[in-house]
């Protein structure tokens, strides 16, 4: 059975005296790919950055694990651990002479909490359980300084396995990847959903992608313009309605 992870009712968000998210209710279930989509200006990053707790809401609820988010975005540290988020850019200095054995291990408890697991053995084990699971075993001694842009997402998405999680958000993770890598980004998103559990909420501006891999799809424009599987939001009339009459829907041509 399935089990709800995220809801959200009636979320309204100011960027000073702008609505930047208006109104806006939807829920998340534990085994699902949820894409928000809209045109730059959307609200998107607003709102999941009111989800995290880094911007304060104007009005309206929010719930993790059934937990309630407080409006300043404190929730139990119990809660919190199992919350993982990939912004557009991660960034870290690649001259740090690092392995990403060592880059892994930091998402052990880069919060301030304990696995349930004790001593050096038990956190190896989950490094190694962490990059096996995202197919990257062969890069455990790899300087993280020559990574590409594939390994990399990799090896972040690893660094957010080496907790148990159930609630993995994403800013436009796959931003500077090419098309082939994309695709593969979004296949390994797929086998870890179904692995875990997860339930993914993430941003991106490929709709194509999104309709090939994702689960459910929120149409944004500072309110939530329309909800629901792929086919049906997708439509020519819901994305008119949200990006405007001049919206052209792309292709990739590579």
């Amino acid at each position: 059975m399935r089990e709800t992870v995220l809801a959200v009712e009636r979320l309204t968000v100011y960027r000073g005296a702008y609505a930047a998210v208006q109104d806006v209710s939807f829920c998340l279930e534990s085994g699902s790919d949820t894409a928000i989509v809209g045109p730059n200006g959307a609200g998107k990053s607003t709102l999941i950055q009111a989800i995290l707790g880094i911007l304060p809401r104007q009005s309206g609820e929010i719930s993790i694990l059934g937990q309630p988010v407080t409006r300043y975005g404190h929730l139990s540290t119990q809660v919190r651990q199992y919350i993982a988020y990939l912004p557009q850019s991660f960034l870290f200095d690649r001259r740090i002479p690092m392995t990403v054995a060592e880059l892994v291990d930091l998402g052990w408890d880069r919060l301030g909490f304990s696995l349930p697991w004790s001593g050096r053995l038990k956190r190896r084990q989950a490094v190694h359980q962490a990059l096996a699971r995202v197919n990257a075993s062969h890069l455990l001694h790899q300087p993280i300084s020559g990574l590409s842009g594939g390994e990399s997402k990799r090896v972040l998405l690893a660094y957010c396995l080496v907790r148990p999680r159930k609630l993995l958000i994403l800013d436009e993770a796959p931003a500077g990847l090419d098309v082939r890598g994309e695709s593969e980004f979004y296949q390994l998103l797929n086998q870890l959903k179904l692995e875990q559990g997860w339930a993914i909420l993430q941003i991106s501006h490929d709709l194509e992608m999104v309709g090939r891999h994702c689960d459910r799809v929120l149409c944004l424009n500072r309110s939530l313009i329309c909800q629901g599987a792929p086919e049906v939001t997708l439509s020519p009339n819901n994305l008119k309605a949200a990006y405007g009459s001049e919206f052209v829907h792309y292709r990739h041509t590579h």
